[in-house]
C-alpha cells in the first residue's frame, strides 16, 4: 500500500483530499497539531501525525517511509501584523517539507498553490503559460504562494502544482461561507465590484488525486470554475436562502477607503478586521481561469455554480451554520 503524507487535513480542502486519497486505497499519515483535528483525521480514515510544517524535527520523523506528499496546508491571512507568521508558514514550511522529503527519499510532492501565485496584477484570461507576477505583488499572501511554488519547482523532487481560484463546497466554515451566512442574517454591508472564478472543492480534490495516479509530474494545473461577478454571486445566495440582497456593487473608491480605514483602526485594536486593503483588492479584481488543461489531462469539470451553491447552502444547514 501507498504512503502519503497529506498537509492541512483538517482544513477544507483538505478533508476532501483525504477522502480520495483512502477512497484511491493510500494509507495516509495526517499532520495534526492538536487532539481536536486528530478526531477529523481519523473519522476520513487517516492516521494523525503530530508535526508541523515549521519544525523541521517533527516533520523528518513524519516522512519515514512516505512514498508520496500531499501538500495542502496554507495561511491565508490577509492583515499586515501577522505577515511574517505566514511567510514562516507558506514559504518556510513548504521548504521544510521539500527539504524532509528529499533526505526521506520521497518519490513526488503535490503541492496545493493557488490563482494568488499570478497575482491581481495580472489581467485577463488567466491560463498556465501567463506569466506569475507574485513575486512583485504588495499583498504577502501572494508573494508567499509565488515564491512557494519556485521552492516546490527548485527542490529536485518531481512535482505536480495545483493552482484553485474561489473555491466553493460542502465543509466550508472560514471562506465562501462567511458570505452566504452574512446574507442569511441579512448583515451584508456591501458587494464589492469584482469578479471570480467559483470552484468545486470535491473536484478539485479529485483532480489531484488523478494527477498523481497518472503521474503528471513537472505540470501545474489552474483549477478554476464558473465565472461570475460577486454582484452575481450574492443575487444567487439571496435567491436561494430567500433573502434580499443589494441591487448595486459598492464604488471602487469607497470600498479601498472604507478598508484603509478598518486597517488603521485595527492598529490600534490589535484585532484583525473583517476587511484589509489585501482583501478588499482580491473582491475588486476581476479573476477569470481556464481550466482547459486541467479537463483535458484530469477529467475535471466545473459544477454549475447554483448547484455548487445549493449544495454548500445544503451543508451549512446540516450543520446549523444557516437560520
Amino acid at each position: 500500500m501507498t504512503t502519503v503524507l497529506l498537509t492541512g487535513a483538517s482544513g477544507f480542502l483538505g478533508q476532501h483530499v483525504l477522502r480520495e486519497l483512502v477512497a484511491a486505497g493510500a494509507e495516509v499519515r495526517a499532520l495534526s497539531r492538536r487532539e481536536e483535528t486528530d478526531a477529523v483525521i481519523r473519522k476520513l480514515g487517516g492516521t494523525p501525525v503530530r508535526a508541523d510544517v515549521t519544525d523541521v524535527a517533527s516533520l523528518t520523523a513524519a516522512m519515514t517511509g512516505v512514498d508520496a506528499v500531499f501538500h495542502t496546508a496554507a495561511d491565508t491571512n490577509t492583515w499586515r501584523p501577522h505577515n511574517d507568521a505566514q511567510t514562516r508558514t507558506n514559504v518556510g514550511g513548504a521548504e521544510n517539507l521539500l527539504a524532509a522529503a528529499k533526505a526521506a527519499s520521497v518519490r513526488s510532492f503535490m503541492h496545493t498553490s493557488s490563482v494568488s501565485a499570478y497575482s491581481h496584477l495580472v489581467h485577463g484570461m488567466l491560463r498556465e503559460d501567463v506569466a506569475q507576477r507574485g513575486g512583485d505583488s504588495w499583498i504577502n499572501y501572494e508573494r508567499t504562494k509565488f515564491l512557494a511554488e519556485q521552492a516546490v519547482r527548485a527542490a529536485g523532487i518531481p512535482f505536480i502544482i495545483f493552482q484553485p481560484s474561489h473555491i466553493l463546497g460542502p465543509g466550508d466554515t472560514r471562506n465562501w461561507s462567511r458570505l452566504i451566512a452574512m446574507i442569511d442574517q441579512n448583515r451584508l454591508p456591501g458587494v464589492p465590484p469584482g469578479s471570480g472564478a467559483f470552484a468545486d472543492v470535491r473536484e478539485i480534490a479529485k483532480a489531484q488525486v488523478r494527477a498523481w495516479q497518472r503521474e503528471k509530474f513537472g505540470e501545474a494545473y489552474l483549477l478554476g470554475g464558473e465565472h461570475a461577478s460577486f454582484l452575481e454571486l450574492v443575487t444567487l445566495i439571496g435567491g436561494q436562502l430567500g433573502r434580499k440582497t443589494p441591487k448595486r456593487a459598492l464604488p471602487l473608491p469607497l470600498l479601498k477607503i472604507f478598508a484603509q480605514f478598518k486597517y488603521r483602526v485595527s492598529l490600534i485594536t490589535r484585532k484583525p478586521p473583517d476587511i484589509t486593503p489585501e482583501s478588499a483588492m482580491f473582491t475588486c479584481h476581476d479573476l477569470a481561469v481556464d481550466s482547459s488543461k486541467a479537463i483535458r489531462d484530469l477529467d475535471y469539470r466545473a459544477t454549475p455554480l447554483p448547484a455548487l451553491l445549493a449544495d454548500t447552502i445544503a451543508w451549512m444547514r446540516s450543520v446549523q451554520m444557516l437560520r
